[in-house]
């Protein structure tokens, strides 16, 4: 279980996170809402490791990371997909795959099947630089890295952006297909009707704060998050 409990973290000078407590659970599907520069991608950052917090804790099954290096919090098992993607353009895609196993140990090619059978297209480009890929190929390929580290917990940053619907379709499906097979999912993601069609459990964040949470269900049924972030 991940629990983050009253973080807070700045992105450059900008306190963009305050005070926020969130849970993710064996297998949860929790999503991140709200408007851009509600400090969603600065929270996610935060519990990686890429910045440290100001104040509050993050653990990972009991255990403090706060304070850990990234390898370290990979190690533990979190994986952040980054907005962005930030491949490795020159690097064929099964050398981007098995780039980031070195933070974890074992066996590697169960999990190269897994990825390759979760995206076919991927393992149709297994031997294509990774820059020739389309967009959303390269967020496919964002996604399996991430997943060849066998993380507890995987975080995306706005997985849809910059991708063309029928492919955002696909990327969404492969994640629900993960998290039917038990895997847990902290998505951060502007698109809100997109992201609470899937997750479990949604946050709503706005200026750095966490100011609603529930159910799908419940978040569709409150006037105020239907009229600022669902339309």
């Amino acid at each position: 279980m991940l629990t983050v409990s009253k973080l807070s973290a700045s992105y450059g000078a900008i306190r963009a996170v305050r005070g926020v407590a969130l849970t993710v659970g064996s297998n949860t599907f929790a999503a991140v809402i709200g408007a851009n520069g509600a400090g969603k991608s600065t929270l996610l950052r935060a519990i990686a490791g890429l910045h440290r917090p100001i104040r509050g804790v993050v653990t990972l099954s009991g255990a403090d990371i706060s304070s850990l290096a990234v390898h370290r919090i990979v190690r533990r098992g979190i994986a952040l997909v980054p907005e962005g993607r930030m491949i490795v353009a020159p690097l064929t895609v099964e050398e981007n795959l098995f780039l980031s196993t070195y933070a974890r140990r074992g066996r590697t090619s169960d999990t190269l099947d897994k990825v390759y059978t979760l995206f076919p297209r991927l393992a149709e480009h297994r031997d294509m630089v990774a820059g020739a890929l389309s967009v959303g190929e390269q967020q496919m390929l964002a996604i399996g890295r991430a997943m060849m580290t066998r993380p507890r917990i995987l975080m995306l940053d706005e997985p849809s952006t910059g991708i063309a619907p029928a492919i955002v379709d696909l990327v969404f499906e492969a994640l629900v297909q993960l998290h039917k097979g038990g895997q847990s999912i902290l998505l951060v993601e502007q698109n809100a009707n997109l992201a609470l069609q899937v997750c479990d459990f949604a946050y709503v964040m706005r200026r750095g704060q966490v100011v609603t949470q529930g159910r799908p269900v419940d978040l569709r049924g409150s006037s105020e998050v239907v009229e600022a972030y669902l339309g």
